[in-house]
Parts: C-alpha cells; sequence; structure tokens
C-alpha cells in the first residue's frame, strides 16, 4: 500500500498544490510514467485511475493535507475515442462482408462448343461477354439482388396491355394466358412470338414479367406469358388440380394455341426459374414440341428437384429460410382454392389440408399435396418425373441456359448439370454471373438500379442474334422445319 500512497503522491505533485480535484483522464499515459508509474497498457492505466477514489481516501487518513481533494469524472477519457472508432470499424467489416463490397465485377463464365453458330451467338449478343456491373452499394449480394426481386420486382415496370386467353383443358381444368402484341415491327421483318413461362406460382401481372415483355414489344415481339394454374388471384380453378414443378400440359395448350393462331410466326422460348424446368421439359419431351422453335432461353432454374430438395433443407446461404418462405406463398395459393381442391369431389382429403397448414417447407407440401394432382406414389417419383434433366438432352433448337454462381436458392452443385450439358451438347451455352442472385440481375451506378436489368437484356440480345442467324439461312436450313431437305439430301 505504501507504494502505491507514494504513486499518487506523484500523481497530486504533477497537477500542482493549487488543485483540489483530479479528473480521470488528465494526463496522457506517457504523463503517468513522467510520474515514475509504470503502467504497461490501456487496460492498467485504467485500472490505476478507478482505484485512485478509494486510494485517496487512504492518504487523507494518513495525511490532512490530501483531504480537501476530491475526484471529479467528466467525460470519457480520450483513449474512449479509440474504443468508438473500432466499433465502427467492426459494423463497416461486417456491412463488406455482408454486401459482399470486396467482390470483383466480372464478365459471365460461358461454358460452350466451338462452332459458327455459338461464335456468331456470343458476337452478335456483346452483353453475354463484357463485365456484368450490378448497383454499387448493395447489387453484389445474392441475397439483396433476390429479396429486391421477390418485394419489388423491378423498378418503374410498365404496363403492357394484352389480351386474357382461355384454353379448356381435356380434364376440366381452364389453362390461360395473356397475350401482348408487338409495338412495331421486328429488325429482321419476320413475326416472331416469346412464348414465356413465368416463375413458381407467377403470372403475367408480376412486375418482372411486364418489364420483359414491354422490352420485348418495343424489339417487335408478340409475347405470350403463361398464368401458372391457379396463380391469378382472380381466376377460380374449374377441376382440382394446379400447377406443379414440372407439368407441361397449360405451356403446350399455349404453344399449340399461338402455332395455330399465327402459322407463319416463330417461336423464341422462354422460361423463368420453375418457368425454365418447364419449357426445357416440354421441349425434350417430344421432338415434335421442337417445330418453328428458333432457340429455347432458361434463367435461373435448378434442373433436379430431386437434388435440390435436399439443399433447400440446409442453412448454407439461409436456403433453409428462402425454403419457409416460398413454402409460405404456396399454402397461401392452395388455401385460395381451397374449394375447389379440397371439395367433396376431390382426392384430397381432410387430413391433407392439416398438413398443410402446418407444413414449412416445400417439400412437405409437394408430398402432402402437390404429388398427388398427378398420381405419383411418392416424393422421389414426383420429383424425378417432373425434372427437365431428364429431357434436356433431347432438345436439338439453341439453347441459352443462364445462372447466377450468389443465387441463394440454386446451389452451385446443380449447376454441374448445364456445365456439362454445354460441353456435350453443340445447340448449348451455359452463362453463368458472379452476381445476381435468383432473378434480380439489376445493373446501376450505386443505388437506385435500373428499370431494365441485365436479364432483360441478354435474353431479347440473344433473340435477337438467333433471328439474325436464321434469317441467313437458306430455308431448307431453317428452325424447325423438318419436312424440306436441301438439295444435297435430295441427291442422295
Amino acid at each position: 500500500m505504501a507504494d502505491v500512497i507514494d504513486s499518487y503522491q506523484k500523481v497530486f505533485s504533477l497537477i500542482g498544490e493549487g488543485s483540489k480535484s483530479v479528473l480521470y483522464g488528465e494526463f496522457h499515459l506517457e504523463q503517468w510514467r513522467t510520474a515514475g508509474i509504470t503502467v504497461s497498457s490501456w487496460t492498467e492505466w485504467i485500472i490505476f485511475l478507478l482505484e485512485l477514489k478509494p486510494t485517496l481516501g487512504t492518504m487523507a487518513t494518513q495525511d490532512s493535507v490530501y483531504s480537501d481533494y476530491t475526484i471529479v469524472a467528466p467525460e470519457m477519457p480520450a483513449m474512449f475515442d479509440g474504443m468508438k472508432l473500432a466499433a465502427v470499424a467492426t459494423v463497416l467489416y461486417v456491412i463488406v462482408r455482408c454486401l459482399n463490397l470486396k467482390s470483383p465485377t466480372a464478365a459471365p463464365d460461358i461454358t460452350y462448343q466451338d462452332t459458327p453458330l455459338n461464335r456468331f451467338l456470343l458476337k452478335s449478343c456483346p452483353i453475354l461477354t463484357k463485365e456484368y456491373i450490378p448497383p454499387l452499394l448493395w447489387g453484389k449480394s445474392g441475397h439483396l439482388q433476390t429479396a429486391l426481386y421477390g418485394k419489388m420486382g423491378r423498378v418503374s415496370s410498365p404496363h403492357p396491355i394484352g389480351l386474357r386467353k382461355y384454353l379448356p383443358m381435356q380434364d376440366g381444368a381452364t389453362a390461360t394466358f395473356d397475350l401482348f402484341e408487338p409495338m412495331g415491327d421486328h429488325r429482321t421483318g419476320d413475326d416472331v412470338t416469346m412464348v414465356i413461362c413465368p416463375g413458381i406460382g407467377n403470372h403475367s401481372e408480376k412486375h418482372y414479367i411486364r418489364t420483359f415483355v414491354g422490352h420485348s414489344q418495343k424489339e417487335g415481339y408478340r409475347c405470350a406469358v403463361l398464368n401458372h394454374l391457379g396463380a391469378l388471384p382472380n381466376i377460380e380453378l374449374t377441376s382440382p388440380r394446379m400447377f406443379t414443378y414440372g407439368c407441361t400440359w397449360e405451356f403446350a395448350s399455349m404453344v399449340g394455341y399461338i402455332k395455330k393462331t399465327f402459322p407463319h410466326t416463330h417461336l423464341i422460348v422462354v422460361g423463368f426459374s420453375l418457368g425454365g424446368n418447364i419449357v426445357c421439359k416440354f421441349l425434350g419431351e417430344n421432338r415434335t414440341n421442337q417445330e418453328r422453335v428458333l432457340c429455347c432461353v432458361s434463367v435461373c432454374q435448378g434442373y433436379s428437384a430431386l437434388r435440390a430438395q435436399e439443399t433447400f433443407l440446409q442453412w448454407d446461404q439461409c436456403r433453409r429460410f428462402y425454403n419457409f418462405l416460398m413454402a409460405d406463398n404456396m399454402k397461401k395459393i392452395i388455401l385460395s382454392h381451397r374449394g375447389s381442391l379440397f371439395g367433396s369431389a376431390t382426392k384430397m382429403e381432410d387430413s391433407d389440408l392439416s398438413r398443410l397448414y402446418t407444413a414449412t417447407s416445400l417439400m412437405q407440401i409437394d408430398e402432402t399435396i402437390m404429388r398427388k394432382f398427378h398420381g405419383h406414389n411418392s416424393l422421389k417419383e414426383y420429383y424425378e418425373k417432373e425434372s427437365c434433366v431428364h429431357y434436356i438432352h433431347n432438345v436439338d433448337v439453341p439453347l441459352l441456359l443462364v445462372n447466377s454462381a450468389d443465387d441463394p436458392l440454386v446451389h452451385g452443385s446443380l449447376l454441374t448439370i448445364p456445365r456439362t450439358l454445354a460441353e456435350k451438347k453443340q445447340n448449348v451455352i451455359f452463362a453463368l454471373t458472379l452476381h445476381g442472385g435468383h432473378l434480380g440481375f439489376f445493373e446501376g451506378a450505386v443505388l437506385v438500379p435500373q428499370p431494365l436489368t441485365w436479364m432483360d437484356k441478354v435474353i431479347v440480345g440473344y433473340a435477337n442474334a438467333m433471328c439474325q442467324w436464321e434469317k441467313q439461312k437458306p430455308p431448307c436450313q431453317k428452325s424447325g422445319n423438318l419436312s424440306t431437305p436441301c438439295p444435297e439430301e435430295k441427291a442422295a
């Protein structure tokens, strides 16, 4: 104790005889050391100051000269500014990591075979080989890209005016699609129609669909957009069935209508997310489905539901949370058609409805409800038969498959499917972007994204290139021409 008191006496001698108070933080560390006080760290310095008040009481009992001294604790010592700075730095570090700000921008990773057609397409659609630059502050986060798409869809989305068509199906269901006419002639002078299949539970009124349709109309394309069975809130089901992961019946009905109504039109097939699975499966199911089809574009699909279901139960990239959100949305769609799906004349039972209420994942809903629409005996059978992975190798028309590496819904292991396909088949190009999330692909300078996304530009750019390629071919080589052989084939 004598050594401690001696140290504090030196402190008071530095303050001065006229001073009757000692302030915490009055002197810097170096000044304490000048007084002969050994303090090796800021922590020891804080302890030294905190012990000053009780020690002063002991000193006053020994020498009355110290009885008039008091301890005054003003604002935090200067050293706490460093702590504040450290806290700010920590927050900034977390922001940088969460927003992935250190990730570089890059051109898509393209997998393809070196053929005249592929070289022409990549040259005529340069956006595929140029750097994709997302908005600076948040665009490198796949979660924020996905969230913005999910909640807002697009920025300043247009309102294209279309005509709704109703198509009766053999099982009593009624398929609907919206038809949008082009705003001008196509650059090739040809009649070209985009046949579009939206994502899970989506329809023509979704913002991202409206934005894409508006852009396509301006480029001279007619657009036909399928409304998934049961997705439109104001359209009642006419049979105890709704859309599933890979049912192509409604899409096939829409394509058949377009081919019959516009006998000279060429088709560009486009699918988003779940819609990408449906269109690729449709084209691969029967070779006649590829007639008059110039090309197909699939964006952000998962290719195999069986392999994807395992990843959807993992917390990696918050995938389990997204699974819960999508399951909740599916429950709302199903329950909105409760009367049609769970009526007395349906195959659904009250126990199915009870299990639906407690479901927290898409797999539980698929097991309880979805697989039964087509009589599948098990969830595995349902996923196997509804996934395009077993059909896509039969697609012979030019096929562009687009995915994003930071898509929180599509696990990286699923991307070996399109990459392997592009390595084996000459008609396939696989484009993998570094950023974009799930159906996001926003572009912009810093904060506010542009109305048109990279995805919209790529699809239309690829379609334009394909139309130009088709225009310069002789009639016997036109896409979908299965009946008119070329002269050399006749001679053979």
